[in-house]
């Protein structure tokens, strides 16, 4: 059980009362994790993609958001679908969390309704701030990746590859993607933008 908990240097790491909500007793290692995310996220994503209309506007909401997280690890984590109340090594203060969110969703419903920028670009603006926002204790970027897909669905573009491969595991692709959310940290979304579609 000793590799259960460990995360690549660029993940988040769980405080301990979080590590405490495993749901899933059979779990014993990194792998099982894995697995039974996995399988929990793909159920979160059945469950968007059959939820009768859905909007894009609708999809932009923060109660959708808390929902879709709650569907993808809900099987696995007693705290999914919550705002977390920890410090991280990236993302917002807890504190700001609501209203960080309020004002993103609020930025892409005006980015939609007024096509500021191409589809893809507003699904992969509204991926980075989710991940920068970074508002749950853990699965962040994996649920910032399938809004960004539900929601480029919904604006009548296909869903991203995201590098064709996992990005769970510490690896070459793994390192493209955190180096292009770095490069749009620093306001240049190219990177990301690429990486989306690689």
């Amino acid at each position: 059980m000793t590799d259960l908990f460990r995360e690549p240097d660029d993940a988040t790491p769980l405080a301990h009362e979080e590590r405490e909500e495993l749901l899933q007793t059979w779990v014993t290692n990194r792998r099982d994790l894995n697995e039974a995310e996995q399988e929990n996220i793909l159920k979160g994503g059945i469950w968007a993609r059959r939820s009768r209309g859905l909007t894009a506007a609708g999809l932009l909401e923060d109660s959708f958001a808390r929902t879709l997280h709650k569907r993808m690890f809900g099987d696995v984590w007693r705290w999914a679908g919550t705002q977390r109340k920890t410090e991280r090594n990236v993302g917002v203060e807890a504190h700001r969390i609501s209203v960080e969110l309020a004002t993103m969703f609020d930025d892409a419903r005006y980015w939609v309704e007024h096509a500021t920028h191409p589809p893809d670009e507003i699904a992969v603006r509204l991926h980075h701030r989710l991940v920068a926002i970074h508002p749950f204790p853990n699965g962040n970027g994996r649920h910032a990746r399938l809004m960004a897909d539900l929601l480029i669905e919904k604006l009548g573009g296909e869903p991203f590859s995201w590098g064709g491969g996992s990005l769970v595991d510490v690896g070459e692709l793994r390192r493209r993607y955190v180096a292009a959310l770095q490069a749009a940290d620093d306001h240049e979304l190219g990177p990301l933008l690429a990486f989306a579609r690689s």
